[in-house]
């Protein structure tokens, strides 16, 4: 008879990275879950996983990821997720965008699951619905088949499902969030000005040939984004749609969405490892592997960034993992507009985070755990189940050597196509172990060692409200 008082695995000795402490503790797990953390558990388990001189950390929840299944071959949910696996990712939100079709209706939302079950996802994920202008009388269907929330572009994107994800205008944006605020959900907000983007865009074309990199970023200033941003806040006000602006990269931008929340709105906002760890001289010297909208800033940007982080004025730190073949990005000669927009990134997020944000300027490891973890498992409705160590909630957890210095080299990487802006850089701390729902899924010794055994987190349906506003 099997004895119901064994542990099925002891996380010993580790630096646990706890809400608001580091302690050395042991980590008890039983049936996918964490039971016990204490000092010292008793050894009765059938397995001890040694973390003594490690961090232990819940595992980071990537709210901002682009996989292109069903459809396209430049990321899928197998080596996507074995990729955020290798970076201590537990859970990933995967976008609407890049799939054919994109992820506009309950079909397609369908479609996304049926790749991404044949796949197979190494570690568990949740699915992002699309806002469009053509897609309104599909909100609903998309909210009751379980998306996390809905994403929307202010500006035109690169859309690889053929022109279907259209940007948004502002009616489009203003009826869109009446909409999404009656469904209970989360608007996920790319804001730059498309009417700025566009307009510069003009200019530059008429003026310059060839067109480097710096003239992309010269169309798409902090002045696109801030104007972009204070639309959605405006809209955001009168319409009390919950918003969340993804992947701010300016500290104006941060503080003009920090005075509306303080204002009482509800809102949250991301920034992404590129804006926290390069500057606009890294990025041009990197060429396309560095090319991202909005575009990467200068230092006093990055530092301004770094500043409110520890303010606690950016709520959560996304990778924006956007990848694609190699040739998209350095096979299009001189043209800097040529070369798509997007930086693989999910596998170095978290030792990105700790180097420049731990080591190199200070910040606790309980700040960088909740902006990486438990703020968006609690903007995106994941906790209590995901997003913190504690005992009730799944133990998806991350074991990080502080000290085993590395330069990052293409052949670890395990996206589809190995490339990556973060190639050849020196990292301090390493990812050792990653374990989801209490199986461990990679270590850095062998590899990937699950057999895609990631569920998808069907968001609960939330009470509907009836709008009357105008």
């Amino acid at each position: 008879m099997q004895d119901e008082g064994v542990l099925d695995c002891i996380v010993k000795g580790g630096k646990v990275v706890l809400r608001d402490r580091v302690q050395v503790a042991d980590i008890g797990i039983k049936r996918g879950m964490i039971v016990q953390i204490a000092s010292e558990l008793p050894a009765a388990s059938k397995e001890t996983i040694d973390a003594r001189g490690l961090y232990v950390m819940a595992g980071v929840i990537d709210a901002n990821v682009h996989l292109s299944e069903p459809g396209l071959d430049w990321e899928g949910f197998d080596c996507g997720s074995a990729a955020l696996a290798a970076g201590g990712s537990t859970t990933f939100l995967d976008m609407p965008l890049h799939g054919r079709p994109p992820t506009l209706n309950a079909e397609a939302l369908r479609l996304k699951l049926e790749a991404a079950r044949a796949s197979g996802s190494h570690i568990d994920y949740g699915l992002w619905g699309g806002l469009s202008p053509d897609n309104l009388e599909h909100l609903e269907e998309l909210a009751e088949a379980g998306v996390v929330g809905f994403k929307a572009f202010m500006s035109a994107a690169e859309d690889p499902g053929g022109g279907q994800f259209r940007s948004v205008d502002d009616v489009a944006l203003f009826e869109g969030m009446k909409a999404v605020a009656g469904l209970g959900k989360v608007l996920a907000v790319h804001a730059e000005s498309e009417e700025i983007v566009s307009s510069l865009f003009d200019k530059l074309v008429r003026r310059r040939t060839p067109r480097t990199l710096r003239d992309y970023a010269a169309t798409r200033p902090i002045a696109a984004e801030l104007d972009a941003v204070r639309r959605a806040l405006l809209f955001a006000e009168r319409t009390e749609c919950p918003l969340h602006l993804v992947r701010l990269s300016s500290p104006q931008a941060v503080d003009a969405a920090w005075e509306a929340k303080m204002n009482g709105l509800n809102v949250t906002v991301e920034t992404c490892p590129h804006y926290l760890v390069l500057t606009d001289e890294e990025a041009e010297a990197l060429g396309a592997l560095a090319k991202c909208a909005p575009p990467i800033r200068g230092a006093r940007e990055r530092e301004g960034l770094w500043a409110r982080l520890a303010e606690g004025k950016i709520d959560l730190v996304a990778s924006a993992h956007s990848p694609c073949p190699l040739w998209m990005k350095a096979g299009q000669g001189e043209d800097g507009f040529a070369a798509r927009e997007g930086i693989a990134g999910a596998q170095s997020m978290l030792e990105l985070v700790l180097d420049e944000g731990h080591w190199k300027r200070g910040l606790p490891l309980t700040l960088l755990s909740r902006v990486l973890s438990e703020a968006p498992a609690r903007r995106f409705g994941l906790l209590p189940r995901k997003g913190r160590l504690a005992v009730g909630s799944d133990a998806d957890l991350v074991i990080v050597n502080p000290d085993a210095p590395y330069e990052l080299r293409a052949e670890q990487l395990l996206y589809r196509h190995r490339h990556s802006a973060y190639e050849g850089r020196r990292f301090r701390s390493r990812v050792v172990l990653t374990m989801s729902r209490g199986h461990v899924v990679y270590t850095a010794d062998k590899g990937i060692e699950a057999d895609g055994a990631g569920e998808w987190l069907q968001a609960p349906e939330r009470p509907k409200r009836r709008r009357h506003l105008i």
